[in-house]
């Protein structure tokens, strides 16, 4: 049986990639890169498709490696132990604007990317793969996803709803704030990485394959619970990374900026904060839930109805500031069911892993749970990549004054840019969150 000591210990594993490094990518990176950095929308929408795709080929390579790893810290955990340090380094330059030209910058800005997508992979895939060796016990397995699920959110609220506060507080030009913040938070994840990978056990030995075989790949092109649950993390992290990507653009030229009421200040940080507190409680939730409803596959079904409903009901709220508590509100509705789905997602990988060991005689967790982390960073660069790209055709542009360094951010049709930006916040999540559905409806292993 496992603690409560390691059940922590594994939350802040996603709570230091999830929380802190994939929520600050996601939600801040492509304001950043456009509005600060100096990229034009068009080199940001390649930067983030190039170096995702990048890893449609490491992750998988990563998931294999892994499952061949034999040391006395286990087969997964190391990957956690030596990656912490390189892990946080390189996500802290990474918000670090160097005094360099266009050029200068945008080789900055695609290496270090490129570099981070391979760390975050070397650490996450691993780590996700650990849930398949911790336990074998089902409901142990749900309450570690669960565990994981309120880790990442509970830091994810607590890393978006602090940064504007954070950056009244480091003071001097935005690139200087983001450069400090990005140190500090990847100090933290860091810190947390390790003691995730220092603090939890390994209690079941994988049946190991211990050379390389393209077999494992050929099974999984048999493996049609790997087929569905995969196109499904793609769809989840679609729905997600549109949400998050649009969320700064949509408080700057939808609703006027920054809001203040009273002390609170609600930027694009502190909106989607408040998401994450929804999902981080229902994260919690989610075990009852499943077992209220019978299947975690209808709990997938019902959560993801509720995103497509609430995501419908978004489009309908004028495009006010007045309106913001609504606006508010509704989005939590929706953070709701992603709170409710999310730890789900984990532990159906879990599920097919052992599907898998049964039907092909050897273990391939740290392959198939790799693939989550894939459809999570593909997801994410499509989404990523195609609001820059909509956005730049609507009308936003983005360029550097060559001789101040200054970004200079021009529109030249605001209504284009306001209907692009409130649609994929809103409709573009709603159609997806149906094929998400679908896919999981039709998911063959029944539990």
């Amino acid at each position: 049986m496992s603690t409560i000591t390691e059940k922590i210990a594994y939350a802040l594993g996603d709570a230091a990639a999830g929380g802190i490094t994939w929520k600050i990518m996601a939600t801040a990176f492509p304001l950043f890169f456009t509005n600060v950095f100096g990229l034009t929308f068009a080199d940001a929408g390649a930067l983030m498709l190039i170096a995702r795709m990048f890893d449609v080929v490491t992750d998988p390579m990563m998931g294999s490696i892994a499952d061949r790893t034999q040391s006395r810290w286990g087969t997964y955990r190391p990957w956690l132990i030596w990656g912490a340090i390189p892990f946080g380094l390189i996500f802290a330059l990474l918000l670090y604007t160097p005094d360099l030209g266009p050029d200068g910058k945008r080789i900055w800005a695609y290496s270090l990317y490129i570099l981070m997508m391979a760390v975050y992979t070397m650490v996450n895939v691993p780590y996700g793969s650990m849930l398949g060796v911790m336990t074998e016990d089902d409901n142990e397995r749900n309450q570690f996803s669960s565990f994981r699920m309120v880790g990442a959110y509970a830091m994810g609220f607590i890393t978006m709803f602090s940064f504007p506060y954070l950056q009244q507080w480091v003071g001097g030009t935005e690139a200087h704030q983001y450069a400090v913040l990005g140190a500090v938070f990847g100090c933290v994840a860091a810190l947390m990485t390790l003691t995730c990978g220092l603090l939890t056990r390994e209690r079941c030995r994988p049946v190991r394959t211990e050379h390389f075989s393209w077999r494992q790949y050929a099974n999984l092109m048999h493996n049609r619970p790997w087929i569905y649950i995969t196109l499904t993390a793609v769809t989840t992290n679609f729905f997600n990374g549109f949400r998050y990507a649009v969320a700064g653009y949509m408080i700057l030229y939808c609703l006027g900026g920054d809001i203040t009421w009273g002390k609170l200040i609600i930027n694009y940080t502190v909106f989607m904060s408040i998401g994450e507190l929804a999902c981080m409680v229902f994260g919690g939730v989610s075990p009852a839930f499943t077992r209220w409803v019978g299947s975690k596959r209808k709990a997938f079904v019902w959560s993801a109805l509720i995103c497509c409903i609430s995501s419908v009901a978004f489009f309908f709220i004028p495009m006010s500031a007045d309106y913001i508590w609504l606006i508010i509100a509704v989005s939590v509705i929706t953070s709701i069911g992603v709170g409710l789905y999310s730890p789900l997602l984990w532990s159906m990988y879990a599920d097919v892993a052992d599907y898998a060991t049964q039907h092909d005689g050897m273990s391939s967790t740290g392959l198939i749970f790799s693939s989550g982390t894939m459809a999570q960073k593909f997801g994410g660069a499509i989404s990523g990549s195609l609001i820059a790209l909509l956005l730049g055709i609507s009308g936003l542009e983005s360029s550097q004054d060559l001789q101040t360094g200054e970004t200079i951010v021009t529109i030249s049709n605001l209504a284009s840019v306001q209907t692009m930006v409130w649609s994929l916040f809103s409709i573009v999540p709603a159609a997806i969150a149906i094929v998400m559905a679908w896919l999981v409806y039709r998911f063959p292993i029944k539990k």
